[in-house]
């Protein structure tokens, strides 16, 4: 007896603690002033009986008295996206379905590997056969992957996986934190996405959709309602109050308007709406007072709605709040100006402040956008000549931005955004950008003329690296062979390769605005580069250089290289009508939203 006792004893003590921390250290901005008395008794209950904690709706610290409906003004026409492709000679066509069932074959290898190896896991370990649980366990390459099955023609793949669909529990996890951005463009978008391409057919989809939505909804019940972004669901589950963070990244507040607006247009219910538009309000009352007035800064004080960050990128930790803004223009059927407004004034502060031209040995006329650390708005604000693979979504947007609103002399900006890319890629030696580089500006956009000497000079100064070497072309040679560093490109900071999208995606969206066949062409080279190196016996995996012929591998295959990366590789060599830019928004996963009509 006493040896049973003591079984059950060690455990017992450890799950009061378990429940103790969760309730005494709170994260940064929980309100502790509303506590129900017996939450933690319930959890240590249902920790003791092997249960989950489970979310459930509830009464809400800060409920809203109206809500902000979807606009009801009539909608205004949208110019045509889309190039009017002309018909296509048997010949090409041979051709472009050769391509595009090997970018299906690559797609049907990882897919094996995930469903063989980790099955209803958030992600396949593409070298060891493991798996990975990165987004609170809910399959996020299952949900994520949903539309690619459909759109590739994979119906036996996507009936079993609509079947897993009963077995996943948006009602609980075993992560405290959830990553409220993440989970709503790889589930949310997802689901939505093949909701929409099967007109419906399946309303397993959209019930499932709106139990991640209303779970996800609770991280907005804060008192200035804007969410919580790394959210402690448990907290909210046992009824304490939250708050947003003091740090919030930008991206984080402002990627949710196409999913909960999408939502909101096939539930009827407007409190999805009315959470995102909230945030939408509070960026543009302050898009003209920031630092760089038309942007808003990497960081913001979500808590006390303070954008006073002095960094600006339309990278990494930025990027999805300048793409949503034109395409929750179209989602909207440009009932309100307001998205216009905040694309147009945005866009204006990209160009000014942000967009530089590199040297290249051959004169390209190319564009990336860089970054600025403005001080005060009357500071000389120099741009960092920093390319970043997650900025190559730019010159799609751009693109968008430029047919929907009539800015045509936006679209050139947006094809020298997207060539940039592809000539990033081109220059490596395994002909695929790496994560960060660092380029040689030129002094002036429209005349920039080969200069070895700036080049070296550029090199030797980019801190901290290589602040002691001597002030000589020759240390500046012996750099660039110690770290392969390719004409016009001073530093790589991050060589690696992550199974990337956005390259892609620019490629995609200028190839169905223009017609240009050249970006077919940059496609194709892309994809084989990229299919010769990362594939592993499991699936794809992510490399550590590009500067290496042959690469070791990461075990890493984040859901988006099914979701994204080769659902575009796919669609750049489909027929132009299968998802139509005319026709769908995709979300920042690659999820196509059925535009209405």
């Amino acid at each position: 007896m006493l040896l049973v006792r003591k079984r059950y004893v060690v455990p017992t003590l450890v799950l009061i603690s378990i429940a103790y921390f969760i309730f005494s250290t709170l994260p940064p901005g929980a309100d502790v002033s509303y506590i129900k008395q017996t939450s933690a008794n319930d959890i240590i209950k249902s920790a003791k009986d092997g249960s989950h904690i489970r979310w459930s709706k509830h009464e809400e610290q800060y409920p809203i008295a109206d809500y902000i409906s979807l606009p009801t003004s009539s909608p205004s026409p949208i110019p045509r996206i889309q190039y009017d492709f002309p018909s296509e000679p048997w010949f090409n066509r041979i051709w472009r379905k050769r391509k595009q069932k090997a970018v299906r074959e690559a797609f049907k290898h990882a897919w094996k590997g995930y469903k063989d190896n980790a099955w209803l896991k958030d992600e396949l370990s593409p070298l060891s056969g493991g798996y990975r649980t990165s987004f609170a366990g809910w399959a996020a390459t299952l949900v994520d992957s949903l539309d690619s099955l459909i759109i590739m023609g994979l119906t036996d793949e996507f009936d079993q996986a609509l079947q897993a669909l009963n077995d996943i529990d948006f009602s609980t996890t075993e992560s405290l934190q959830i990553n409220v951005f993440e989970t709503n463009i790889r589930y949310l978008g997802g689901l939505l996405g093949a909701y929409d391409l099967t007109n419906g057919t399946y309303p397993i989809l959209l019930k499932k959709a709106t139990e991640i939505a209303d779970f996800l909804y609770g991280s907005f019940d804060t008192r200035n309602r804007m969410p919580q972004s790394r959210w402690e669901w448990t907290r909210s589950a046992a009824g304490l109050a939250i708050r947003p963070s003091g740090n919030t990244i930008l991206a984080e507040l402002g990627s949710f308007n196409l999913e909960f607006t999408r939502l909101s247009q096939l539930t009827g219910d407007p409190k999805y709406f009315d959470a995102i538009q909230r945030i939408s309000d509070n960026l543009e009352a302050a898009q003209k007072e920031t630092q760089v007035p038309g942007l808003w800064p990497m960081m913001v004080d979500a808590q006390s709605l303070r954008f006073v960050d002095t960094r600006f990128t339309v990278g990494g930790m930025a990027d999805s709040t300048y793409e949503y803004l034109p395409k929750e223009h179209m989602l909207l059927q440009a009932r309100t100006p307001q998205y216009q407004r905040m694309y147009e004034s945005a866009i204006a502060s990209i160009k000014d402040h942000l967009l530089f031209r590199p040297m290249t040995r051959d004169g390209k006329d190319i564009l990336f956008s860089g970054n600025v650390n403005a001080l005060s708005k009357s500071s000389h604000q120099k741009i960092e000549p920093q390319a970043e693979h997650l900025k190559c979504f730019l010159g799609g947007t751009v693109g968008i931005g430029a047919k929907v609103f009539n800015r045509s002399d936006e679209l050139p900006i947006a094809r020298k955004l997207t060539d940039g890319c592809i000539w990033a890629y081109d220059i490596m030696p395994t002909g695929i950008m790496p994560e960060t580089l660092y380029l040689s500006p030129c002094e002036h956009k429209r005349d920039c003329g080969w200069d070895e000497k700036k080049w070296y000079r550029d090199i030797r100064r980019r801190p901290p690296k290589h602040a002691n070497i001597a002030d000589t072309d020759a240390a500046a040679k012996a750099l660039i062979d110690q770290f392969k560093l390719p004409p016009g490109v001073t530093e790589i900071a991050d060589s690696r390769y992550m199974l990337r999208p956005e390259a892609i995606e620019s490629v995609f969206i200028m190839y169905r605005i223009t017609g240009d066949k050249k970006y077919q062409d940059a496609a194709w080279r892309m994809f084989k580069n990229i299919d010769k190196v990362t594939r592993s016996k499991y699936g794809h995996a992510a490399i550590t250089d590009v500067r290496q012929t042959k690469p070791a591998q990461l075990d890493y295959m984040e859901s988006f290289w099914l979701a994204e990366t080769l659902k575009y590789f796919y669609l750049i060599f489909s027929d132009p009508d299968l998802i139509s830019l005319d026709e769908y928004v995709l979300n920042t996963e690659a999820h196509p939203f059925k535009r209405p009509s």
